[in-house]
């Protein structure tokens, strides 16, 4: 049997989705057995960079990025993943839970299984600050940690908007854009909706996680709205001059799978919300007032990186030095900090010019991963990174579309582009599925259940 070793960033991102429904494979595993047998182990290489890397954040992003880096870094690259909670929920999906299609429990994930099989150290712990100069990192329990490499996958934080404070959030108009309480609650909120009643929605102005995410959260409602009796209205007010992916199918699914139900409206200003009585109040894309009674509100509000905010940790590093102090700039060759040596941003809170997406996330983390280990061995990182992206969007209760764009570096503008398939940028465009389908909603799981799985175990 040959002696496993790294293979390249481009190789294994090539072995990425053989197709939409296809398996991602998972690292640098090798068989130990003859024939066919399924049974893999997990062998790190013997030789490699002597380097403590710490990973701040246990998500897509930084979870894959921990995993990566102990399989490709060898059996001398230490890494500890920090992060304040014990398991993981998915934000994927978890649009379905509002119709009751999933519960939370299902989308939960735990990092023991990379702790156990790549030897990737884990601590529950927020960070307190960071240091970068002495290249350490103070937790909130008081403890320290010295790093040669850090790598941040912090997510990200929600503005306070429309008049609307965190105990709103949380308690009266959820946003539920991050998986967990806020998603039950608006779930709650739904299912007590009267029949013909009114669900408000807003979407803020790009970038924010998940472009195509709200536009399905939409779909879902009306879905599960129509099935209970007419005069369903599901409002969506969207910040945007027009719907941010999967144009073709959201036009579709608006105005035919659940025309009369979906009112869209795009480029709308002025968003302002009573909590207490669900009063909704904006000026439309022609400039006129517009106001509505609502038996539901769900207002995502304006994202940005989790710790970039005024006196916070990220900020108070250098590290928010993207788009106004909202998201952390770096080269996309290693998605080092353009701003701070030593420290890497992948992401949601990364300002890289890919979607902020759970699929993107993982590839982020392996470029990333695949740059630090050869920076850690006296190399340059790779010089022509790709990436791909994939996700599905469920449309109705069983039927879903999807959308997939190839991404890679372009050394003019020293940014990623999408790529078309002749590899020029030249007319490039993400391919969206060309039916919404029953079809496409059974290879949905099949993505998701491969994707998780790259990721968490």
């Amino acid at each position: 049997m040959n002696t496993p070793r790294p293979l390249g960033r481009r190789q294994w991102l090539a072995f990425g989705l053989a197709s939409l429904g296809g398996a991602l494979l998972s690292g640098a595993a090798r068989s130990d057995s003859d024939g066919g047998s399924r049974n893999v182990v997990y062998r790190l290489v013997p030789s490699g960079p002597s380097a403590q890397v710490v990973v701040v954040g246990g998500g897509m992003a930084g979870t894959t990025v921990a995993k990566y880096l102990r399989l490709w870094g060898g059996a001398g690259l230490r890494v500890t993943l920090v992060d304040p909670d014990g398991s993981y929920t998915s934000n994927i999906l978890s649009n379905e839970v509002l119709t009751g299609a999933r519960t939370l429990t299902s989308l939960g994930y735990g990092r023991q299984a990379v702790a156990d099989r790549y030897g990737v150290v884990l601590r529950q712990a927020r960070v307190q600050s960071l240091d970068a100069a002495a290249r350490r990192l103070t937790l909130d329990d008081g403890s320290t940690l010295d790093y040669d490499r850090l790598v941040l996958a912090p997510g990200i934080a929600f503005d306070e908007a429309y008049g609307l404070s965190a105990t709103d959030y949380a308690q009266r108009t959820p946003h539920a854009w991050r998986a967990g309480p806020q998603t039950e609650l608006l779930r709650q909120q739904i299912a007590s909706m009267p029949a013909g009643g009114t669900f408000v929605m807003s979407i803020p102005a790009a970038p924010y996680r998940c472009p195509p995410g709200p536009y399905e959260r939409a779909c879902l409602v009306a879905d599960a709205l129509k099935a209970r009796g007419p005069g369903a209205r599901v409002i969506v007010l969207d910040h945007n001059p027009v719907i941010q992916a999967e144009v073709e199918t959201f036009t579709r699914a608006f105005s035919v799978v659940h025309g009369g139900v979906i009112d869209y409206q795009a480029g709308i200003s002025g968003l302002q919300i009573d909590a207490a009585t669900r009063q909704v109040q904006w000026t439309d894309a022609l400039g006129a007032p517009q106001r509505v009674q609502a038996d539901v509100v769900n207002p995502i509000p304006p994202q940005r990186a989790a710790g970039s905010a005024a006196g916070e940790w990220l900020a108070l590093a250098g590290l928010a030095n993207g788009n106004g102090g909202r998201w952390a700039a770096v080269d996309v060759l290693s998605y080092e900090s353009t701003a701070v040596p030593g420290v890497h941003v992948i992401g949601d809170a990364a300002q890289c010019g890919l979607p902020k997406a759970g699929h993107v996330a993982n590839q982020e983390a392996k470029i990333c991963a695949d740059a630090v280990v050869r920076l850690l061995s006296g190399q340059q990182p790779d010089a022509a990174p790709v990436a791909n992206s994939a996700c599905y969007s469920p449309i109705t209760a069983g039927t879903a579309s999807w959308l997939t764009a190839v991404y890679q570096f372009d050394p003019a503008t020293r940014s990623m582009k999408l790529a078309a398939n002749n590899g020029s940028s030249v007319g490039a465009k993400a391919t969206e599925a060309a039916s919404i389908s029953s079809g496409n909603y059974r290879q949905m799981q099949t993505w998701f259940t491969t994707l998780m799985g790259d990721s968490f175990a």
